[in-house]
């Protein structure tokens, strides 16, 4: 197996996880020369309708990790809740890149916010809540408005709960978490949603695409716009963070830091995830190379480019019934149609994405 050596064509890449993120990932593989071997439970996955092979095995099944092992050369993933144990029993044995560390600390939010207020990145202001009895006093602490979230397996808005003041706390509340360790996080009087997409190398080396701006619909994102219309000094402290973040974890690979900005231009960090990004998937249009060919790049060891980016655009994505008309979205010019292999249309289901291409300003 190739340990320090940069990959050659014809090297394989495991991928854990089949959705959308890991056939994105397997198409960039394809491009540059190397085959790709998916794990995932679900044989129709997106990812494995591109990928070289598929093991049908859960993601923390030691066998199919095992097997996995010793047919790859490096070993990904493209969602941040893989069981860590798996992806620590494999590393040792295979690179896997990024390492565990990465998904240690972006599975619980607590871990997360505190690992980044220690790097000098500021977070809304949060507090523990593991009972219904602490949530009245942990909404005071932030304000006394906040958004309940469980600390694990949260996304798209699921494990969520708004709560406008002290009043207004159900005595089900944390029930309505699933009775799980929580966080009360602070309202944040923010003017925009950006979010900042960061390869890092196995040398150390950032290459940091453009922030988009970010609007987001019953907790989903919908749509990422570039440029960001934000200042020149909120991209600079954006791109800082992304690579502080970065380098604290010793990262290799591509990660979305997702960050609220204040109406001074300061920044906020919401959160980040260890993979590559839905709010990033408008690189796919209209940048050289775009967030998917950089994180294999990175994790190959090869080289990784400061981006360059052609056009100005805006990223939809696609949700449930969005793809119905798709003769509409193919005949409309300058619009780049990307579908992700999913057989059934479902109420908040990505089905895919569109990204229109406008001239640069």
């Amino acid at each position: 197996m190739t340990t320090e050596r940069s990959l050659s064509a014809g090297a394989t890449i495991g991928i854990i996880g089949g959705g959308q993120l890991g056939r994105m990932l397997a198409m960039a593989a394809a491009r540059l020369g190397f085959h790709t071997i998916v794990l995932d439970p679900a044989a129709a996955a997106p990812a494995a309708q591109v990928a070289d092979a598929q093991i049908i095995a859960a993601y923390d099944n030691v066998t199919a990790l095992g097997e996995l092992a010793q047919r790859c050369d490096v070993v990904t993933y493209e969602f941040e809740n893989v069981p860590v144990d798996g992806v620590a029993r494999l590393d040792g044995r295979v690179p896997v890149r990024p390492a565990p560390l990465a998904l240690e600390v972006a599975q619980d939010r607590l871990v997360e916010k505190d690992f980044l207020n220690d790097l000098g990145i500021a977070t809304a202001p949060y507090r523990i809540v593991d009972a219904q009895a602490d949530i009245e006093g942990a909404v005071e602490a932030v304000g006394g408005r906040a958004i309940l979230k469980t600390r694990r397996l949260g996304y798209d808005g699921k494990g969520q709960l708004r709560i406008d003041d002290v009043a207004s706390i159900g005595s089900n509340a944390f029930a309505e978490l699933g009775s799980v360790p929580a966080i009360a996080e602070g309202f944040v009087d923010f003017e925009a949603e950006i979010s900042v997409i960061c390869a890092r190398g196995v040398d150390g080396e950032c290459a940091v695409f453009d922030p988009a701006r970010n609007v987001h619909r019953d907790g989903i994102l919908a749509t990422s716009t570039v440029p960001a219309g934000v200042s020149a000094a909120t991209v600079e402290a954006a791109r800082a963070a992304a690579e502080n973040l970065a380098t604290a974890l010793d990262y290799v690979g591509v990660l979305g830091l997702e960050l609220f900005v204040l109406g001074d231009g300061s920044i906020l960090a919401n959160e980040f995830a260890p993979r590559v990004h839905n709010s990033g998937h408008w690189t796919e249009a209209v940048c050289v190379p775009d967030q998917f060919e950089q994180h294999i790049r990175a994790i190959a060891g090869l080289s990784l480019p400061t981006p360059h980016r052609t056009s100005d655009c805006e990223m939809t994505n696609l949700i449930g019934d969005d793809v119905v008309d798709m003769a509409t979205l193919l005949a409309e010019p300058g619009a780049m149609v990307h579908l992700y292999g999913k057989a059934e249309a479902r109420p908040g289901r990505k089905m895919g994405h569109v990204t229109r291409v406008h001239p640069s300003d």
